[in-house]
């Protein structure tokens, strides 16, 4: 629910725990007040203008302090005369909260309360289920560990027994060396077989490059064809 207020001349929009500045009031900090003068109220759907005021409205506030708007600078000159003059002006104010916006006996303040009351209620009884939720899951927690536990006990053999199924070492047997293998490059084994042995025959002569290529066939002379 909200209203449109005038008071100092101006008009405001203004619902429960707004906070206006409105012209200077001859009031006292912490003060009650009441303002007549609505010129609209609308709850939901529903709105009710007034023709000028809105008949059983009634808007209250609490005074909150006086205090003073930012300042306003008012400088005037005259051209050619040298005549140049600068003021700062701050409006005096009056800080209000609005409390309560009230239309033929329905309050918009308990309104507001019962709703809170309601998202209290409703917060209260997920956070109670998430309590009970939280002790389950640590005792099932709880039980899953103690399970694991005792499934790690079972599995683990006694002290000084074998365990079940363990295969024996495997004895090591001494393995038959392999005979030794000529490792040795065939570029070695090229040379020690050209290489000729002391008191021997000499080695083979290397043999001779092929002869040369076969010349060409001498061409035949070309018989002369007899005239018939």
């Amino acid at each position: 629910m909200y209203a449109v207020i005038e008071t100092g001349g101006k008009q405001y929009h203004v619902e429960v725990g707004t906070e206006l500045a409105v012209e200077l009031l001859d009031v006292e900090p912490g003060q009650e007040i009441t303002l007549d003068r609505v010129l609209l109220v609308a709850d939901g759907d529903e709105a009710a203008i007034g023709r000028p005021l809105v008949a059983g409205a009634v808007v209250s506030a609490t005074v909150l302090r006086a205090d003073r708007a930012d300042k306003v600078i008012s400088f005037k000159y005259k051209p050619k005369a040298r005549r140049r003059v600068k003021k700062g002006h701050r409006q005096e104010q009056t800080i209000l909260r609005v409390t309560d916006v009230t239309l033929n006996g329905k309050s918009a303040a308990e309104t507001e309360r019962i709703a809170a009351e309601t998202r209290k209620t409703e917060r209260e009884r997920l956070a109670e289920a998430a309590a009970v939720q939280a002790v389950s899951d640590a005792a099932l927690a709880a039980t899953l560990a103690s399970k694991a536990a005792a499934a790690e006990a079972a599995a683990a053999p006694t002290a000084g027994a074998p365990a079940v199924g363990a295969k024996k070492p495997a004895r090591s047997t001494p393995k038959a060396s392999a005979p030794a293998v000529d490792k040795a490059k065939p570029a070695d084994k090229a040379k020690a077989a050209g290489a000729a042995p002391a008191g021997g025959a000499p080695a083979r002569a290397a043999k001779k490059p092929a002869a040369d290529a076969a010349k060409p066939a001498p061409k035949r002379p070309a018989t002369p064809k007899k005239e018939d």
